[in-house]
């Protein structure tokens, strides 16, 4: 696993997860309360043995620059390392990344080191959990050029990823995106016995959707991009290589999903705090590490909490209820406030005194007295006035001030300030 790089591609500028990436990268990203979405990834490697890893960045990465920074620093003599390479200028080139193929060919310099014999391309906006050493012991053995995870589906969901046909040997033979048609099955379908014969039950699932995760021999990846213009893995270097090389399947059967949007985003978010949840952070084997951070135990005083995710830091008052939601770090809920299907990404920081109401004693942050949010997604370092409702209403796509509309669901912009009593605009008040 030393000869191994991992690379994780964090560098689009994720329109598709706007207001949330207005100000941050996608991999940026709060989830869970108290992660960021790179920390999964860049855990995954780390649980693997991979401790040599770089970030691909270009939009809004501040805070991600600050993140791993601040996260990922690795005892001295096991030369690990977690670090950004930003888009820049060079002799060689001066442009932005022009996809997920580009970027890496604009830092190749930093994969032909002598002692990379592998390395791993991963994506910065999923929610899994992987062995990659498991991945790389399939890809010696079979003595593939790539090798590709990936994930079974019904024909339903295969029409919204890129489907591979493989032959019995498990060597990828066919490629094609987002299948429609029954004759474009027909031409992708894999037999479900290869998927039973591999350990995994394949229940009717007849379509293995690629999970945008690659591992490649580094002479191979490095011919292919120098001897080539393509910019996307997904689209034309995958595709190339089929043709070109030995790429095999790695078939996962575990929980996955690609967080990309804000709807995928909420829905995956909520998901964590059923009970039991799809994806679990309580793992031996496999955490999830991010940032320590210095902060108190949670405060609850007679409040009601069921099926919810309560991160550090947070104040929760009497009465509140608080039902199938994230709370993040730092939040304050106040007395009889009501919380429900919301994902609440907290606070920054703590509001010093001078920053509190002169009038009541709550704080300029979190959700004051009996408000009601539901179906929202409230951006860090909000300001909820007292009997503010945020309430979903199935309302087409949308932009105000403070408030974007997605998907159905109502986002809060970070540091938005709604003042007592507001209501959504077009429901009758303010």
């Amino acid at each position: 696993m030393q000869k191994i790089v991992g690379l994780v591609l964090g560098g689009g500028k994720g329109t598709r997860l706007l207001p949330l990436t207005q100000h941050r990268s996608k991999p940026a990203v709060p989830l869970a309360g108290k992660y960021r979405i790179i920390d999964i990834p860049i855990s995954n490697c780390i649980n693997s043995g991979i401790n040599q890893i770089y970030v691909l960045t270009q939009f809004n990465s501040v805070s991600l620059h600050r993140h791993i920074r601040q996260t990922y620093q690795f005892d001295r003599f096991d030369n690990g390392f977690v670090e950004i390479l930003a888009a820049q200028q060079t002799n060689e080139g001066a442009d932005w990344y022009q996809g997920t193929a580009d970027a890496v060919r604009k830092q190749i310099r930093y994969i032909e080191q002598p002692w990379i014999d592998y390395v791993l391309v991963l994506s910065g906006d999923q929610l899994y959990r992987m062995d990659y050493e498991a991945m790389l012991e399939i890809h010696r053995r079979e003595k593939a050029d790539v090798t590709i995870a990936a994930v079974p589906v019904s024909r339903q969901a295969a029409r919204s990823f890129g489907i591979m046909r493989i032959n019995e040997t498990g060597r990828v033979v066919g490629f094609l995106e987002k299948p429609q048609t029954e004759e474009e099955f027909a031409m992708v379908r894999s037999d479900p016995k290869w998927l039973d014969a591999h350990g995994i039950v394949s229940r009717g699932r007849d379509c293995l959707a690629s999970m945008g995760i690659y591992l490649f021999n580094r002479e191979t990846l490095v011919e292919l991009l120098e001897k080539s213009d393509y910019q996307d893995f997904g689209k034309e270097v995958f595709p190339m290589s089929i043709r070109a090389r030995r790429v095999q399947a790695y078939p996962f059967d575990g929980y996955w999903e690609d967080i990309g949007t804000i709807r995928s985003f909420y829905e995956a978010n909520l998901a964590l705090a059923k009970v039991p949840p799809p994806f679990e952070f309580e793992s031996a084997s496999g955490p999830i590490y991010t940032h320590a951070r210095s902060l108190p135990p949670a405060r609850v005083d007679g409040a009601t909490i069921r099926e919810s995710l309560l991160a550090d830091g947070c104040v929760i008052e009497s009465g509140a209820i608080i039902e199938h939601s994230v709370i993040g770090l730092r939040c304050h809920i106040g007395r009889n406030a009501v919380i429900r299907n919301s994902i609440l990404m907290g606070a920054d920081f703590y509001p010093s005194e001078d920053q509190r109401d002169p009038e009541h004693s709550d704080p300029c942050l979190g959700v004051c007295e009996g408000s009601v949010i539901t179906g929202a997604i409230i951006d860090k370092n909000c300001h909820i006035g007292r009997h503010v409702r945020i309430e979903s209403q199935n309302r087409p796509d949308a932009d105000f001030d403070n408030l974007s509309i997605r998907d159905g669901i109502i986002v809060a912009h970070k540091g938005a300030s709604f003042p007592d009593g507001w209501t959504l605009p077009g429901t009758g008040t303010r």
